[in-house]
């Protein structure tokens, strides 16, 4: 028995003895490797040297495309569609006939107001002799010429209703689908069809309030749309007086042509707008910017130790952006391993 516990205190002293000496040998590397390898062995990284160059500053915004015109057909009196004179889907000329409600009852109504015309200008110029001997005093003829204007602008009015039982194209386009038939009863409400013309087809964006200044109507937009890698050219022609408080942005409206019909009313587009030129400008790859609560930070080498600077960036491509301040031409901006780089950090720049 007191052989047994013999052993047994023999092989945890053992157990014991051997993790003393790994927790001591752990701690005595980890010092070591604190007071050489942190601070003492810098981290290999990558970098440039700034330089300065022009910079075709191009601005890649959202657009939306819409057709140079475009409205609801519908009919500005009620009655039954005696006919329908368009195709669904066909292209109409400007003052052509799209449909035509029934006028016979107006048309009733027109006759009754041009007897009543008729009727009132005897009148007026029986009255106008009697005025002339003296007959009748002026009152009584004011009174017969009043009630033959009256009489003739009942009748024109008659008239336009009449002008508007036949609806004509405002303008040539292409019309889309109807909802009525020969024999519907048509309200003003009901909508007819669509009538778009897309020979020129309009782009609506919108830009930060701080290129505002930069944006002159008459400048060249490039622009492509989904599906298709044909780029296509448009012409600034409108720009919003003033900035949408809401967004702090400033609407702008460009004008294409579509005489092939190959670009939809409705359709998304990637504009490409041309702002100024900048000569002397910094562009840094984007890799090396580091985006912080305050703004946007890269890291510099300097005296063989890594240093924080802020900057302030703009325009952005798909590989650099432009520094407007906090970097200068000659500094060895790092490119590579900045997410774990700290200020003041030992590093080996390896310039590209």
């Amino acid at each position: 028995m007191k052989v047994k516990n013999l052993i047994y205190a023999l092989l945890f002293i053992t157990i014991g003895g051997f993790i003393a000496y790994r927790i001591v040998s752990n701690k005595s590397k980890n010092e070591e490797s604190k007071k050489f390898g942190d601070k003492g062995t810098p981290t290999i990284v990558t970098g440039i040297v700034i330089k300065t160059s022009t910079f075709d500053n191009n601005l890649s915004l959202s657009g939306s495309i819409e057709a140079n015109e475009q409205i609801e057909i519908r009919s500005e009196v009620s009655g039954i569609v005696e006919g329908i004179y368009f195709t669904e889907g066909s292209y109409v000329n400007k003052g052509q006939i799209l449909f035509k409600v029934n006028d016979i009852e107006l048309k009733a109504q027109l006759r009754q107001a041009s007897t009543k015309e008729g009727l009132t200008a005897e009148n007026e110029r029986r009255a106008k002799l009697l005025l002339q001997k003296e007959a009748i005093s002026q009152e009584e003829f004011d009174v017969a010429r009043a009630d033959h204007s009256s009489a003739q602008a009942q009748t024109q009015l008659v008239r336009a209703q009449i002008a508007k039982t036949s609806v004509k194209a405002p303008f040539s386009g292409k019309i889309g689908l109807r909802s009525i038939s020969p024999g519907t009863y048509i309200t003003p409400s009901i909508l007819v069809a669509k009538l778009v013309n897309t020979s020129k087809i309009k782009i609506t964006f919108s830009i930060p309030e701080k290129y505002a200044t930069q944006v002159k109507s008459g400048s060249i937009i490039d622009f492509t749309v989904s599906g298709s890698t044909k780029v296509y050219t448009a012409k600034i022609y409108a720009i919003e007086p003033e900035v949408e408080v809401s967004t702090r942005t400033l609407q702008i409206r460009a004008i294409a042509d579509n005489t092939d019909g190959k670009l939809f009313p409705g359709t998304f587009a990637d504009v490409k707008l041309p702002l100024a030129i900048i000569k002397d400008a910094i562009v840094v790859p984007t890799e090396a910017i580091v985006p912080v609560q305050d703004g946007k930070k890269v890291f510099i080498s300097n005296m063989g130790k890594a240093k924080e600077v802020m900057v302030e960036a703009t325009t952005r491509t798909d590989a650099s952006i432009l520094i407007l301040s906090g970097l200068k031409a000659g500094d060895t901006l790092v490119t590579s391993g900045v997410m774990s780089l700290k200020d003041d950090a030992p590093i080996k720049v390896k310039v590209k």
